[in-house]
């Protein structure tokens, strides 16, 4: 650790102070930061897991006025969950927030757990969520430990270290408790993650104007702060080319409910899958649709194509008409399935990708031509 700091109780008073009057003076705005509403603090730190303060403001917005208590989204069926985080993405966030207000609302007395102890113990809480929601809905003195206080901790103390490997992440969290101001730890937890986000940030990061810069290390003594934190290079991600149906029975298209345990589960989605070597896209559409569904189905043509990027693997999704000719849908590889009205599509939570697809379609105006009338080409 940085002992010319944490060894000087002078020095952490004044740290402590300057982080402090630094946050308060620049934080930005947003509708969560003026909530004293626990349950509102707890959805916007499952959202900001993956989502950036500057674009979160809208989905948390639709998100509260679908479900403005936790009450009401314990209520809530799942697919109603999914279609009002749709565009966040991480759908098993979502997922486990809903689990997580059942078990509030039918076992706990409708009242958010206000210690560590209780929100870990909750459906998708771990252990930074769990510190979060403690320290900043109910002052309780826990420090956090995300991807933007790890960059200000490891400049901080000049780690040079993978903050990946478990003895610098449990180092990571023994400074954030010596560095904790205690009894405004809620501010002080959100000064780091702002000071990260904003400052201390992964590329050119604004040394200079930084409120703790007097006690960093890495600015002292590197040539580039933004070496750090060093990671073990990361493999390179797989890419896929797979295989969607829009496939049509008269003037109603096939969508099919993704597997609840999987990635995405819950979500609907144009069904299809992952083409195998060898296979045309068309084959594969056949193969994967009789594997899904147990149906039988005639590509007409292809209709186009978009690049989708997840966190560990990356693909470009082909979207084929298709139509149906005999069998009954059968839960073979999906949860479910339905067979809609096109205009019913956005009743449904669909995956980025799928929804790609049809903002392609209706761009070029080919929306209407899905069905027995053929599709007719763009220019």
């Amino acid at each position: 650790m940085n002992r010319v700091l944490l060894d000087d109780p002078s020095a952490l008073v004044e740290f402590r102070a300057r982080l402090l009057q630094w946050y308060r003076q620049n934080k930005r705005q947003t509708n969560w930061r003026e909530s004293d509403d626990p349950y509102e603090v707890w959805i916007s730190e499952v959202m900001l897991q993956q989502t950036r303060v500057d674009q979160m403001g809208p989905y948390f917005d639709r998100f509260i006025r679908a479900f403005p208590t936790v009450k009401a989204l314990a209520e809530a069926n799942e697919d109603q969950v999914l279609k009002a985080w749709e565009g966040l993405g991480y759908y098993a966030r979502a997922r486990n927030m809903h689990k997580a207000a059942k078990v509030i609302v039918y076992e706990q007395g409708g009242q958010i757990p206000d210690t560590y102890e209780g929100l870990i113990a909750l459906p998708g809480i771990g252990a930074y969520t769990a510190a979060a929601v403690s320290s900043i809905a109910f002052d309780r003195d826990h420090p956090v430990l995300d991807g933007n206080v790890i960059r200000v901790f490891s400049r901080l103390l000049c780690i040079e270290d993978d903050p990946r490997r478990s003895a610098v992440k449990a180092r990571l969290i023994a400074v954030g408790e010596a560095l904790l101001a205690r009894g405004e730890a809620g501010d002080f937890n959100q000064a780091l993650m702002e000071l990260g986000a904003r400052v201390c940030t992964p590329r050119k990061p604004e040394c200079a104007v930084c409120p703790i810069g007097s006690w960093c290390r890495a600015y002292a003594e590197l040539d580039d702060p933004e070496v750090l934190p060093r990671k073990t290079p990361k493999k390179p991600k797989p890419h896929y080319q797979v295989a969607a149906g829009l496939i049509y029975k008269g003037n109603t298209l096939l969508i099919a409910q993704r597997p609840m345990d999987g990635m995405l589960g819950g979500l609907w989605e144009f069904p299809g899958g992952k083409r195998e070597e060898g296979e045309s896209l068309a084959e594969c559409l056949v193969r994967e649709i009789r594997e899904e569904l147990g149906i039988e189905i005639e590509v007409d043509e292809y209709l186009t194509s978009v690049d989708h990027a997840y966190s560990h693997f990356s693909i470009t999704l082909h979207a084929l008409k298709a139509r149906y000719l005999r069998g009954e849908p059968q839960t073979l590889g999906c949860a479910d399935w339905k067979w809609i009205k096109l205009e019913e599509l956005n009743q449904y939570a669909i995956p980025r990708a799928d929804r790609k697809i049809m903002e392609l379609l209706y761009r070029d105006g080919r929306q209407t031509a899905l069905f027995d009338g053929g599709i007719e080409r763009g220019d």
